[in-house]
């Protein structure tokens, strides 16, 4: 993706999945996710939910796990984006005050939610007492945290914004103030559960298919989002999901020629199918006429005169052809 599109300035990192309940070496458990068991994926996306990375997780089996693993998600995911002036936004999962003071020295700024036991965070930023619709904050090398209290008290750091409180209307039009951090990182952040909403329109996973399978299809599911947006984007048109998907399918699908009729008079002979290479059984194909009855047969000969060599027993296919 980052070969054809280049993004806004604005990102954010997120966790995404593949639906998997089985038993799996690298599954996960995503508590704030709708289905919460499947294939963990790290995933960095435009503030309009064009993913433009992913990243399997695959717990100690690769080069994230370990100390330090959301430091190392985050630095591999915008590993061409840093240097450049980009603003990240991640939620506590991955913020802490050395990973903002790594990015800010890679020109790279970042906001986001904080968790309040995190390593470095300041001691009297923890420990002051809070009443609702206060703030406290301190600043250090350049970066910004805070805690702010509202129904329940809030930590969120930045490097980009200052501590200032901005007033917004909520959804019951009433005057509000919050934190111009916590603002932002809900304005860009909404592209977060509009993917996920886009994603669960079409899931085209299926019990039976393995777990790489899986994956498979996951991926081609963002594909397919990703050039939905970049079409409404840069084409004008309002063509919906459905409609957009219904005409990707029918580029792909190879032209119908008009099948020729069969000649009453020709002959058809049944012939036993090859055994194809690697195997150590031919494989079977239905009975066309038994199908056509209801019924379920499956055969090693073939009608090879037909267009679309089909299965036949040996019995049908003088019956069929009559």
């Amino acid at each position: 993706m980052c070969e054809i599109y280049y993004p806004d300035r604005e990102l954010y990192l997120d966790e995404s999945k593949a639906l998997w309940r089985g038993r799996f070496l690298f599954s996960q458990y995503i508590k704030n996710k709708k289905h919460k068991y499947g294939i963990k994926l790290f995933s960095l996306s435009t503030s309009s939910g064009i993913v433009q990375k992913l990243a399997v997780y695959t717990g100690l089996l690769d080069d994230y796990g370990g100390q330090k693993h959301t430091q190392k998600i985050v630095l591999r995911l915008l590993n061409e984006k840093l240097n450049v002036g980009h603003h990240v936004f991640m939620d506590s999962y991955y913020n802490s005050f050395d990973l903002a003071k790594l990015l800010l020295d890679k020109k790279t700024h970042c906001t986001g939610t904080l968790k309040a036991n995190r390593k470095n965070n300041p001691k009297d930023v923890q420990t002051t007492k809070l009443r609702k619709g206060d703030t406290v904050e301190r600043y250090c090398q350049g970066v910004m945290m805070g805690k702010w209290k509202d129904k329940r008290e809030m930590y969120y750091i930045s490097t980009e914004y200052k501590n200032e409180m901005v007033e917004i209307l909520n959804k019951r039009n009433e005057i509000k103030q919050k934190p111009l951090p916590i603002i932002n990182y809900n304005k860009f952040m909404s592209g977060a559960d509009r993917q996920d909403q886009m994603l669960s329109y079409y899931l085209s996973e299926r019990k039976a298919l393995r777990w790489y399978k899986k994956l498979f299809f996951y991926v081609i599911e963002v594909i397919l989002i990703n050039s939905h947006a970049l079409y409404h984007k840069y084409s004008g048109s309002k063509l919906s999901l459905y409609d957009y998907r219904l005409s990707v399918i029918k580029s792909l699908l190879p032209s119908i020629d008009e099948q020729r009729p069969t000649p009453k008079n020709r002959k058809h002979a049944l012939e036993k199918r090859e055994l194809a290479p690697g195997k150590t059984k031919i494989q079977r194909k239905r009975c066309k006429s038994c199908s056509s009855q209801g019924k379920r047969t499956d055969t090693t000969y073939e009608c090879r005169d037909c267009p679309d060599k089909p299965g036949y027993c040996l019995n049908c296919c003088e019956i069929y052809h009559k």
